[in-house]
């Protein structure tokens, strides 16, 4: 049975080509399909009218451009795949360290303590709001703080949903938010810290998991401040001004 109805347009040897039982189902040609091409056309062409020189130099050059291209493109995989090997034999490194990085997370810890949150102002700041929010997306509470200093500060949350009511030990995140006296918005960077426990790679990144469950890509650690745990599981490294919870 023929596997493709040529048209009067494709020459012989394409025709030969796509009625070959090898490239049924084929989207892409690779460059063994290439050269089997050209030689199928060396085979049909007319005695009397043979393929041109320059033609046919120009179809080997592209050969030639495919050949090199396939090359590249297996160098900068491989390439890809040592990078990131040794960028996971180098976070292994941090394993019992405790670090500090950029992060939007949270934890509540088995005991009731909450970790803590580092925020940057770019510049002052008349109203700040901290929205927290469980795993599934949904918010259990929003903390309004006062007017803040363009800088470094520290957010302690008491684990307590909008009501008042503890919430369970898991982890939750933070979407912080803040504008000047003239309602704008002002820049803001959010940290977290906390002992690495393991080393995970996924989607092309290398993650940092700390005791309490939080991850942090790698490539986001600013600072290795401590190898020694505070109560609740992390040594929190550093101090800032704390922002204290108003009422909601």
């Amino acid at each position: 049975m023929q596997l493709y109805e040529p048209s009067n347009i494709i020459g012989k040897a394409e025709k030969d080509l796509y009625n070959t039982e090898k490239f049924t189902g084929k989207s892409q040609l690779d460059k063994e399909d290439f050269l089997t091409l050209l030689v199928v056309q060396l085979q049909n062409q007319d005695p009397l009218n043979p393929m041109d020189d320059k033609q046919f130099t120009s179809e080997l050059a592209q050969f030639s451009s495919l050949e090199q291209l396939t090359q590249i493109n297996q160098g900068v995989a491989s390439l890809g795949e040592t990078t990131a090997h040794q960028e996971m034999v180098n976070a292994a490194s941090y394993i019992g360290k405790t670090i500090r990085a950029v992060g939007d997370n949270l934890s509540i810890h088995a005991d009731g303590s909450v970790s803590t949150m580092y925020y940057k102002l770019a510049d002052k700041a008349e109203k700040v709001y901290m929205n927290i929010f469980d795993r599934n997306g949904n918010i259990v509470r929003t903390v309004e703080l006062g007017a803040q200093a363009a800088g470094e500060h520290e957010f302690q949350w008491d684990g307590k949903d909008w009501k008042g009511k503890a919430l369970p030990e898991g982890v939750y995140y933070l979407a912080m938010a803040a504008e000047g006296e003239d309602g704008s918005a002002i820049l803001t960077q959010t940290e977290v810290a906390g002992m690495v426990s393991a080393v995970q790679y996924s989607g092309g990144y290398t993650y940092l998991r700390m005791t309490d469950g939080r991850t942090v890509a790698f490539q986001y650690v600013k600072e290795v401040v401590g190898t020694q745990a505070a109560p609740g599981g992390e040594n929190t490294g550093g101090s800032g001004d704390t922002g204290g919870e108003s009422a909601d």
